[in-house]
C-alpha cells in the first residue's frame, strides 16, 4: 500500500507534494519521491530512501521549481527499499507513480528487453513507463498509450502519469485501488486517499474501477479505459483532517479491519494460477532437493504471529505430511532444539523485526537449518536472515492491536503450504485448482461479514460490562479463539482466554456462570458434533455463549444467547472468516469501555527487544 499524490495548477507543485506526501505517509514509509515539469518543460525527480523527512532535506537542498508534478511515498511490494526502486519511474520523457501490482509484469519485462530497454530499478512499476513511452514514440497521444498500456497489463493499480510531450496535463487511472480527484480554483489534485487533499478542496471525485482521468488546471475528464466519456458529479467532504487520514473510521483499527478483503488479495493476488492450479513465490530460493530432505518444520513467531503459526501446523501436516511444531521465539533459543540440515524453519513477524523471532532465526541458521520468513516489512532484519521470504502486503499498519496483518500472514501460510504440498507432490491434480479457487472466493466472504458488523456492535453493548470472557474452539480454529481472546485482552483490558473446547472440562468449567460470557467458535466441520456438546454443557451451568456459526445453521443457533454467522468456506480458510467477527466484537467493546484502541496502554507494535 502506497500513496500517491499530484498537482497541477499555479503554486509551487514542490511545496504541494511534500504537503500531501506527508499526510499519507501511514501507507507507506521506505522510500520517497517527487517529479516535477519545470519552466524547461524537462521533468525533475528528487527521490530518498526511508521516511518522508529524507526527500523534504533533499529537496530543500536540491530545489526544483515548477507547476505540476506528482509525488509518491512507498510500501515496498517489488525490490528492496532504495533510491533506484522508489518511485517516481521515468523513462523517455513519462514519469509514473503506482499503488498496487502488476501481475504480468514479468513477461512483460522480458519482452521489452528483447526490444532493447534497459531498466534502472527491480520495480513492477518502471514497465509502465517503458510501455506508454514507447507508444508515444509511434505518434500515439498521451491519452491513448496510457489507455493502451493499461489495457496491456494485469493487476491491481492506481496510477499517476505525466508526460514532457504534454506537459499541462496529469492523466490518473484506477483499478481495484483507491484514487481521488481534487477540483480547486484554477488547479487540480489527484490522490490515493483524501487526507492528502483535504486541506486544499473539499470538491472531490471518487474514480471507479477502470477509469481513467486527464487532469489539467481547468477541467477533468473522465473516461473508460475503452474510451467512452463519463460524467461524474463533485462530491463534498466535510471530514475533518483527523478523520479524513483514518479513511473516515473513527479508529485505525477499524480502518485496517475493513481493509482486510483488499490485504488478502494482494497477498495471493500474482501468486497463483486458476488455470493450472499452481503457486508461484517469486522470493523462493530454497531448492526441491532441499525441500525433500525435510524431516520436520517449525513455525516459530510471538504474539499474534504465534497464533498464525498454530493454523499453519494444521495446513502444512494436512498438505505436506511433514510433522511439524510452534515455537514461541522467546523460548526456541534457550531450549537447544533439534534443528539440523534437515530442518525447516518458518518465522512470522509483521515487522521483521521481533528481537526474539530474529534471534531465534540465528539460532536454527547456527544449527544448520533453513529459513522462510513471512514478513510485511521488505528487507527488515529477519527477511535479510532468511533463505527464502514471502511478503504479505497488508500495507502499513498503525493499529497497535494487528488485524489485517494476521490475516495475512494466513494467507501466506495457506499460500506456503500449498507450495510446498505440490513440490513435494502431496497435492495434486483437481485438488489443487480447488483450493486455489477457494482462496480467490475468500475476499467476498470477508466483505459478507463486514456487512454484519452493525449486528455485532448491538451484541457488545449487551456484553460490554462482564469483566471475564471464555474462548472455545477446536482443531485449526483453536488459535483463533487465543487471537479472539488476545484481542479482547488488548484492547479492552477485559480478562479473556480461549481454550480448545476439548480442555474445558479440565479446569475451565470450574469458571462458569452467569457472569462468564463464552465465545464459541462453531463452523460445520469434523468437529461439529463435539462443539455441540460443549455448548450445552456450557448453558448447563447458567453461562451466556455467543456462537459464530455458518449461514443457515439452526443446530448450534438454537442454543445460543447471540448468534453470529459466516459463509461457509473450506475448513482450511475458515480460521480467516472466523477472525473477522471477532476483531469487531473486541472493536466494539473497547470503543463502549471508552480505551485507547489505536494505542493500548503497555503495548508497542513492534516488541525489539528481548
Amino acid at each position: 500500500m502506497c500513496g500517491i499524490v499530484g498537482y497541477i495548477g499555479t503554486k509551487d507543485a514542490s511545496g504541494v507534494l511534500l504537503d500531501g506526501l506527508k499526510r499519507l505517509e501511514y501507507r507507506g514509509y521506505d522510500s520517497a519521491g517527487i517529479a516535477i515539469i519545470g519552466a524547461s518543460k524537462n521533468i525533475e525527480v528528487r527521490r530518498s530512501v526511508g521516511k518522508l523527512f529524507n526527500l523534504e532535506k533533499k529537496v530543500h537542498s536540491e530545489p526544483v521549481n515548477g507547476n505540476i508534478g506528482i509525488g509518491h511515498t512507498r510500501w515496498a511490494t517489488h525490490g528492496r527499499p532504495s533510491e533506484e526502486n522508489a518511485h517516481p519511474h521515468i523513462e523517455a520523457g513519462v514519469a509514473v507513480v503506482h499503488n498496487g501490482i502488476i501481475e504480468n509484469y514479468l513477461p512483460l519485462k522480458e519482452a521489452l528487453k528483447k526490444q532493447g530497454a534497459v531498466f534502472k530499478s527491480e520495480t513492477d512499476t518502471e514497465i509502465l513507463a517503458h510501455l506508454i513511452s514507447r507508444r508515444m514514440k509511434t505518434g500515439k497521444t498521451f491519452e491513448d498509450s496510457v489507455r493502451e498500456t493499461l489495457k496491456e497489463v494485469k493487476g491491481s493499480f492506481a496510477i499517476a502519469v505525466m508526460s514532457k510531450e504534454d506537459p499541462d496535463k496529469i492523466i490518473g487511472a484506477r483499478m481495484e485501488c483507491p484514487l481521488v480527484v481534487g477540483i480547486g480554483d484554477g488547479e487540480g489534485f489527484i490522490a490515493s486517499d483524501i487526507p492528502a487533499i483535504l486541506n486544499r478542496t473539499k470538491r472531490v471525485i471518487f474514480l471507479e474501477d477502470g477509469e481513467i482521468v486527464t487532469l489539467t488546471k481547468d477541467n477533468v475528464q473522465v473516461k473508460t479505459v475503452n474510451g467512452k466519456e463519463v460524467k461524474k458529479t463533485p462530491r463534498e467532504i466535510d471530514w475533518s483532517p483527523v478523520m479524513a487520514e483514518k479513511g473516515g473510521y473513527r479508529h485505525f483499527m477499524l480502518k485496517e479491519i475493513f481493509e482486510q478483503s483488499r490485504a488478502v488479495t494482494d497477498t495471493f493476488r500474482g501468486r497463483i494460477s486458476e488455470e493450472t492450479g499452481n503457486v508461484i513465490l517469486d522470493d523462493f530460493k530454497i531448492s526441491d532437493k532441499d525441500l525433500k530432505a525435510v524431516e520436520r518444520i517449525y513455525l516459530i513467531a510471538c504474539g499474534t504471529s504465534w497464533h498464525a503459526g498454530l493454523v499453519g501446523k494444521f495446513l502444512i501436516e494436512e498438505f505436506c505430511r511433514i510433522p511439524s511444531e510452534v515455537d514461541l521465539g522467546s523460548e526456541f533459543r534457550y531450549r537447544n532444539p533439534l534443528a539440523d540440515k534437515n530442518t525447516l524453519v518458518i518465522a512470522i513477524s509483521q515487522s521483521g523485526e521481533t528481537a526474539d523471532t530474529i534471534a531465534a532465526v540465528k539460532e536454527a541458521k547456527r544449527k544448520g537449518a533453513k529459513v522462510i520468513s513471512i514478513c510485511n516489512v521488505v528487507e527488515s532484519s529477519i527477511a535479510r536472515e532468511s533463505h527464502s521470504v514471502i511478503y504479505t502486503h497488508a500495507g502499513p499498519e498503525i493499529g497497535v492491536a494487528s488485524t489485517k496483518a494476521f490475516t495475512t500472514q494466513l494467507t501466506a501460510l495457506y499460500l506456503l503450504a500449498l507450495s510446498l504440498g505440490i513440490k513435494l507432490s502431496k497435492i495434486k491434480g483437481a485438488m489443487t485448482k480447488e483450493y486455489i479457487q477457494e482462496l480467490v472466493r475468500l475476499p467476498k466472504k470477508i466483505e459478507t461479514i463486514l456487512s454484519h458488523e452493525p449486528k455485532i456492535e448491538a451484541i457488545a453493548k449487551r456484553y460490554f460490562h462482564f469483566r471475564d470472557f471464555l474462548y472455545l474452539a477446536r482443531g485449526i480454529n483453536y488459535p483463533v479463539a487465543l487471537e479472539g481472546a488476545l484481542k479482547l485482552k488488548e484492547i479492552s483490558y477485559i480478562h479473556a482466554e480461549g481454550y480448545t473446547a476439548g480442555e474445558m472440562k479440565h479446569g475451565p468449567i470450574a469458571l462458569i456462570d452467569e457472569n462468564m460470557p463464552v465465545v464459541v467458535l462453531a463452523p460445520k466441520d469434523a468437529t461439529y458434533p463435539k462443539i455441540l456438546g460443549n455448548i450445552e454443557e456450557v448453558k448447563a451451568r447458567g453461562g451466556r455463549v455467543i456462537v459464530l456459526v455458518n449461514e443457515g445453521d439452526n443446530e448450534a443457533s438454537q442454543k445460543a444467547d447471540e448468534i453470529i454467522t459466516i459463509p461457509s468456506a473450506s475448513h482450511h480458510l475458515t480460521p480467516i472468516l472466523l477472525t473477522i467477527p471477532l476483531q469487531l466484537l473486541a472493536y466494539h467493546i473497547a470503543v463502549l469501555k471508552g480505551t485507547d484502541v489505536d494505542q493500548p496502554r503497555n503495548l508497542a507494535k513492534s516488541v525489539t527487544v528481548e
